[in-house]
């Protein structure tokens, strides 16, 4: 996937007003709009300056591409991936602005970062509704994506978090802000699972009530584990007495909690142990699994060494690599 540079395609600066960049979309949208235009790609055209313009003329999707951008990201070119959870602690609200132009003509670059946040905004002020035309009017619904670990999964409780979002100044120039919010995180809370802060959103006009607040989950990466479901999978290493002979080990599980469980002797790649009910809580918990792998120990001194040597000694015809016909 490409970065796409929204500044260049708009031929703006990055610290160009609002007003600067409706100015550009609007001569672009002269130059390429296809009822008018005599140019051969004008469709195409149109479509890159429309997708620009709905995140530069928006504050808060254009102070996340900022962000994402000033972590070097353009260097990735074709092969441009965003990083995991990249969008994490940044609020939004309202629906994209396509200019008219249906979602689904936005390119990959633009769903990968904002598509999924809009459908989610979409999902939660459908099930809330927005009020009323009347001079009273509800706060619109704001989302966020927000990092939890593990643990916050397993045990809930208070977080404080913070939030970052942008406005524009009274010359048009974007200003970043920041607000913490207290949340209640529930205990058994999933990937992708939304919570919702009452009168956290958007203020009412004419006394109406304030917008809600729809925080989705992400549960921050981890080469430990991983999950699936309510299922957890956690790394862990075993020496290779422990591999070959057996017998108990103590593991951490992500709650914090320290088990005692048995490895089976004749260690073989690829095992798992089961932990019924040791997963993410739920009125049925999923299980915890544990995946062995061997870790080598360092021989870093002469007496390490030797026993190395010894180890190689007592097993002659050991042939690590014979599935490999060397």
């Amino acid at each position: 996937m490409e970065f796409k540079d929204y500044y260049k395609t708009l031929g703006v600066a990055k610290d160009a007003s609002a007003g600067d960049i409706k100015k550009a979309y609007r001569r672009l949208a002269r130059k390429y709009h296809p009822d008018v235009s005599k140019e051969a790609d004008a469709s195409a055209r149109m479509a890159e300056v429309n997708e620009a313009n709905a995140v530069l003329s928006d504050p808060e999707k254009r102070a996340a591409y900022d962000a994402l951008g000033s972590g070097g990201a353009q260097a990735g070119g074709q092969d441009f991936r965003p990083p995991p959870h990249w969008d994490a602690g940044y609020e939004f609200s309202g629906a994209p602005e396509g200019q008219g132009m249906d979602e689904a003509q936005f390119s990959e670059f633009f769903e990968q970062l904002f598509g999924r946040a809009a459908r989610a905004r979409h999902t939660a002020g459908s099930a809330r509704g927005q009020g009323g035309a009347g001079t009273a009017q509800r706060g619109a619904d704001h989302h966020a994506r927000i990092e939890l670990d593990l643990r916050d999964a397993y045990l809930g409780g208070e977080r404080l978090l913070s939030l970052r979002g942008a406005r524009l100044d009274a010359q048009g120039h974007l200003v970043h802000e920041e607000r913490q919010v207290q949340v209640n995180i529930p205990k058994g809370v999933r990937e992708g699972q939304l919570i919702r802060l009452s009168g956290q959103g958007g203020p009412g006009l004419g006394g109406a009530a304030a917008g809600d607040l729809f925080l989705e989950v992400q549960l921050k990466p981890d080469p430990r584990w991983r999950t699936q479901d309510r299922d957890v999978y956690l790394s862990v290493p075993v020496a290779p007495w422990e591999a070959e002979l057996g017998g108990p080990i103590e593991v951490q599980t992500p709650a914090g909690t320290t088990v005692q469980v048995t490895v089976p002797p004749r260690f073989k790649p690829g095992r798992k142990l089961r932990l019924k009910e040791r997963g993410i809580p739920a009125a049925t918990p999923g299980d915890l699994y544990l995946e062995l792998h061997v870790a080598l120990p360092p021989a870093s001194t002469e007496a390490q060494q030797q026993a190395y040597r010894a180890l190689a000694q007592a097993f002659p015809g050991f042939a690590p690599r014979a599935a490999q016909g060397v």
